[in-house]
């Protein structure tokens, strides 16, 4: 069962081939007998996994159930999910057990899906690699000793592994994508605001969104039927209506535009990475789709922009655990500065300190106009860049990724080159628009992804030319061994 897709499993459980306890169960004793060799879990919930199964079953008998009832998944554990510990990978919150689950937490439960637990991740979803987190690195199915990406290569290694088969991720500058593509699986970041952010503990607020880790697009696209809508609870989620996902997934491709960014096929991109991701777009000619060539002349300031944007974000938000209200505190503290300057520098890992001071220093007195403010007027010369360019084409495909998934400690000691492991995927998150990785290929033995750009929600559209590319290759059916 365990190399089923969603949707295949959602039809196991609805022709009574397998109830959701016995497939629930089967689940759970392969993450425990096989995630030692990954890490790509922080907490398993057996009893409470079992307890959704049984009240699926339940559900099922009394002609309730949704696509998604009984089937097992699991939650990057950035989501608030109530009486179940969310740690955000950090020591800060090792010990924090949420009383109320995040929207898309809820939305699940409601559909009847089982959450197996919560997948490791790099700490407050700082990081490209999965290295960051307190609780080990992860490691990539496909590798030994190589990187999943970061920072949802917890949820991406499980899904890779077969210990899953969907989970959810965040995407703050390609942290679905990029650990997508190094795994070989499909990720979703939808349009800003598209999926709510209530419950999900904040990074950068104006760049982080919640969006599916699955094999397949099609599964994705079910994924996407109960992440996606409108919350009251969110400021930045859009009352927009939301489209049946898999209602367009089998459209055909002729007359479909697509523009190949000529910023995004640079020296940055190793000949064959670029080989695998060209070949991919002649699968789309084939298909009917034209090509062109555009341009994102501002693409180059994308780095510089969001390592301005993003700490500045990080450094408001994480002022938040100080040790006075939830989550570690330090011992024997003498006084209050103490306590607050001691629980800090012991909770928090390496780059996310990093990532505080820069942010700290960017929004100071006298550098605010200088960093922070020139930073959101080249965001928005970003997001021009790609209205232009879609009044030309439909979608845009690129690289997700400069190189291949890299050996583990191979970039922490250089943040900036680690920094350069985003260079394709950052601009997307400041224009607030949606992109996905697709499987499309290998290089030297590990997976390659293609990237997949939309205007805004244009998510159906993402996901349909992503099904059809999966329906004549078979690059998201390859396992590693």
């Amino acid at each position: 069962m365990h190399n089923k897709s969603v949707a295949e499993l959602s039809k196991e459980l609805e022709s009574g081939k397998i109830s959701s306890v016995e497939l629930t169960q089967q689940f759970l004793d392969r993450l425990k007998s096989e995630d030692g060799k990954y890490n790509s879990f922080i907490t398993i919930s057996d009893e409470q996994a079992l307890a959704e199964a049984k009240a699926a079953d339940e559900m099922r008998a009394a002609g309730k159930a949704t696509a998604w009832t009984g089937v097992p998944f699991a939650h990057k554990d950035i989501f608030c999910t109530n009486g179940v510990r969310t740690t955000c990978g950090s020591k800060m919150l090792e010990n924090f057990v949420p009383p109320y689950d995040a929207t898309v937490t809820a939305n699940f439960k409601a559909a009847g899906a089982v959450c197996l637990g919560k997948t490791n991740m790099d700490e407050f979803a700082m990081g490209s690699s999965n290295e960051s987190s307190f609780f080990g690195a992860v490691t990539n199915p496909w590798g030994e000793k190589r990187v999943p990406g970061g920072s949802s290569g917890g949820s991406a290694a499980a899904v890779a592994a077969r210990l899953v088969p969907a989970a959810t991720g965040t995407d703050t500058g390609g942290s679905i994508r990029q650990p997508a593509a190094l795994c070989g699986i499909t990720g979703l970041k939808p349009t800003y605001g598209r999926v709510s952010r209530y419950g999900m503990i904040a990074f950068a607020s104006s760049l982080d969104q919640g969006g599916p880790m699955t094999r397949t697009a099609e599964d994705a696209a079910l994924m996407m039927n109960v992440m996606a809508g409108f919350d009251t609870k969110d400021s930045t989620c859009i009352d927009r209506e939301v489209p049946d996902y898999t209602a367009t997934l089998n459209e055909p491709l002729k007359g479909l535009k697509i523009g190949l960014p000529k910023e995004y096929f640079s020296e940055q991109l190793s000949p064959a990475m670029e080989e695998q991701v060209r070949n991919a777009v002649r699968e789309y000619e084939k298909l009917g789709a034209t090509v062109k060539e555009v341009s994102l002349p501002n693409a180059k300031l994308a780095i510089a922009a969001y390592y301005v944007i993003a700490p500045a974000e990080a450094s408001a938000n994480l002022s938040r655990f100080d040790g006075a209200r939830y989550g570690y505190r330090c011992e024997n503290p003498k006084d209050l500065m103490d306590m607050y300057t001691r629980t800090r520098a012991e909770g928090f890992g390496n780059e996310v300190k990093r990532r505080i001071l820069v942010g700290s220093y960017a929004l100071s007195a006298g550098y605010f106009d200088a960093y922070y403010l020139k930073a959101q007027k080249v965001r928005r010369l970003i997001q021009q860049d790609f209205i232009n360019a879609f009044k030309d084409v439909d979608v845009m495909m690129s690289p997700v990724s400069p190189s291949p998934a890299f050996v583990q400690g191979e970039k922490t000691t250089d943040p900036v080159t680690m920094y350069l492991e985003d260079v394709f995927t950052i601009a997307i998150n400041l224009a607030g628009i949606p992109a996905m990785s697709v499987p499309a290929g290998f290089v030297d033995g590990l997976p390659v992804g293609l990237q997949i750009i939309g205007d805004y929600f244009s998510e159906a559209r993402l996901l349909n030319a992503a099904h059809q590319f999966q329906q004549v290759t078979d690059w998201h059916q390859r396992e590693p061994q």
